[in-house]
């Protein structure tokens, strides 16, 4: 979407379809996102990936932490907190406490703040922010403790540590848990769902839009503004587990009574759209996902061994820019 914004004349502005008239149905800081310069609409939001720390039950017992999702909650308010308490689990345990520094830190308290690798004026300011940095910094933390698996997400050695219980928790999207179902199948039931650091969170979502070639653009828009309404998008949350970007609908039974046994009956309705709420809008330019790659990349290389932890940012900042030729 970043770089379909770029290009406004490429798509139906859906402001002449009807969208401004529904765009406050949405998340302020989900449909700015497919919002141009110009003001016209060129997407309507499917869903957002609200935020959440899954973790093991029977792995915190063995460490001698809470199970409860509210105790374990309460065990980190922040991220430095959260780093002490994989210390401790560490201690206890001899094995790591969570995945990766780069998706499980850096990569959700890059999020938490108001404004990230653009400036509200569209101007880069990666290299210059002090929230990038205080979260480059709160990773390198994390990899400093020692309490980290090293298993990059969504690798093959990610899976499999995941089904061997060699990490305790992951940081995971909502959409995150089918992933940990299909891998740790026989997990179910000792995994649960607790609050991330910071209280707030997004990772992922989606969107409609209509091409300005289509041959039909008033039957696509009838289809979105029929399937994404709040009450359709309720709808495939029931069917799919698909969090709705409709605030209106975050108080419906439909959404707060849904309990996944997988995670030990957690009402994940509820917790992934309280983590939705504390966000505010930053600006995501057309190369937010290169220069986020090559600051995860830059993590990792430390957390491997293969980087210095002092001259980290610099490489990164230095491949940021020839990555992006600014």
């Amino acid at each position: 979407m970043p770089k379909f914004v770029q290009q406004p004349q490429n798509f139906v502005d859906l402001r002449t379809m009807g969208a401004d008239k529904i765009k406050g149905d949405y998340l302020d800081w989900v449909i700015s996102q497919p919002t141009a310069k110009d003001g016209s609409i060129i997407g309507i939001p499917t869903d957002v990936g609200g935020m959440a720390i899954a973790y093991r039950t029977d792995l915190f017992k063995e460490a001698g932490l809470p199970t409860d999702r509210e105790e374990v909650g309460k065990l980190w308010p922040t991220w430095d907190a959260f780093i002490e308490t994989g210390k401790k689990y560490t201690a206890a345990t001899g094995k790591a406490f969570l995945d990766n520094a780069s998706t499980s830190v850096y990569s959700q308290v890059v999020n938490q703040g108001q404004e990230k690798y653009y400036d509200p004026a569209g101007n880069l300011v990666y290299d210059k922010s002090p929230q990038v940095k205080a979260a480059f910094d709160e990773a390198l933390k994390a990899v400093a403790a020692g309490i980290t698996a090293k298993q990059s997400s969504f690798t093959d050695g990610w899976s499999a540590a995941m089904k061997k219980g060699d990490f305790a928790v992951v940081a995971a999207p909502v959409w995150l848990l089918g992933a940990i179902r299909d891998n740790a199948p026989d997990t179910k039931g000792k995994w649960d769902i607790a609050t991330i650091p910071g209280g707030s969170g997004n990772w992922g979502g989606s969107f409609l839009a209509i091409p300005k070639g289509a041959k039909n653009p008033k039957a696509a828009w009838e289809y979105i503004a029929a399937t994404q309404s709040p009450q359709g998008q309720l709808d495939h949350f029931a069917q799919a587990r698909s969090l709705p970007a409709t605030p209106s609908v975050y108080k419906d039974p439909k959404l707060t009574s849904v309990k996944d046994p997988f995670f030990s009956g957690a009402p994940i309705g509820t917790i992934y759209t309280n983590s939705l709420l504390g966000l505010k809008p930053f600006l995501i330019g057309p190369d937010s996902t290169t220069i986020g790659t090559e600051f995860g990349n830059a993590i990792q290389n430390v957390e491997q061994g293969k980087g210095d932890p002092a001259k980290a940012w610099d490489a990164a900042v230095s491949n940021i820019k020839n990555a992006i030729g600014g």
